[in-house]
């Protein structure tokens, strides 16, 4: 299976090739070789691997901040914890009522490679439309954590393997972004690796769980074109979700919701900089009492 190539801005190249995440400090040039010659094993471009060495001083924001005092009188009314579109550290975020709300774990994929003229894409897969959840859309490759994996990596790595046939060997793990809250209230883990060799990536689609696989390109995400968005509400809070449209091989894809939160976030990251339009991602109340099957709608 081919992948689809576009080219990147060459502002956005210098741009990735400079950048640092906010939250991540800004290593010299003597630094960087020194990376890149402790990690040639890595493969790929140079901008590749001082690409990978920035993601990997990458360090989440924290949960909650020493300002939390604030809504500390309405956490404790609610019976519950703030946790936000973007996720929350569960260990740092106990329920009430842990019978009733059982915040269950998964996480996702990010891989990441370069294509001919050196832009980042990102890879993704159209899920069949036989599954009896979120049947026929977009999504990173990825899903529920099992009791053997030992983190976040191996869960997002054994299940890209499952779904599409990528071998976990070819995937070098640089970074994990913060939990994301699904709508089914699962707490999903990003994890960001870089592909640096996508010849040797020969795609297979689990035919009882993918029905297509493409790419995009990563910075689409921070652009407001092919963008739109809907307003919705969860427990009187407003938030976006947002959803692109993609072309790729003459077929039209709408990646929205959980899986563009994540990637507007990873670009973010990548590109050091924030999207061009409002996220409105506000924080969202856990109540005490979660009844089995509440979503966010």
């Amino acid at each position: 299976m081919r992948f689809n190539y576009s080219p990147i801005s060459i502002s956005l190249k210098r741009r990735l090739l400079m950048a640092t995440t906010p939250t991540s400090p800004t290593p010299n040039s003597s630094s960087i070789s020194n990376l890149i010659d402790s990690n040639s094993s890595f493969g790929g471009s140079q901008r590749l691997r001082i690409l990978a060495q920035q993601l990997r001083l990458y360090k989440p924001p924290p949960s909650h901040t020493e300002n939390d005092e604030i809504d500390e009188q309405k956490r404790e009314e609610s019976g519950g914890k703030v946790v936000s579109q973007l996720g929350f550290a569960q260990s740092a975020t106990p329920i009430a009522d842990p019978e009733r709300f059982t915040c269950k774990k998964a996480a996702v994929l990010v891989c990441l490679f370069e294509d001919n003229v050196g832009g980042l894409r990102v890879i993704l897969t159209k899920r069949s439309t036989r599954l009896s959840s979120h049947s026929g859309e977009v999504a990173l490759p990825g899903g529920k954590a099992d009791e053997g994996d030992a983190n976040d990596e191996e869960t997002a790595t054994r299940e890209a393997n499952e779904e599409i046939g990528l071998d976990p060997s070819l995937v070098n793990i640089v970074t994990v972004l913060e939990p994301f809250l699904s709508k089914h209230l699962m707490r999903v883990v990003p994890v960001i690796g870089i592909l640096s060799d996508q010849q040797a990536f020969t795609p297979i689609p689990n035919p009882a769980e993918v029905e297509e696989i493409f790419d995009a390109p990563l910075e689409m995400f921070l652009k407001d074109e092919n963008r739109t968005s809907e307003e919705r509400e969860w427990l009187g809070d407003k938030y976006l979700i947002h959803f692109f449209d993609y072309k790729a091989e003459n077929k039209e894809f709408v990646i929205w919701g959980l899986t563009a939160g994540i990637l507007i976030r990873a670009a973010s990251v990548v590109y050091g900089q924030p999207p061009s339009f409002v996220e409105q991602t506000p924080k969202f109340w856990v109540p005490k009492y979660v009844k089995k099957g509440t979503t966010m709608r």
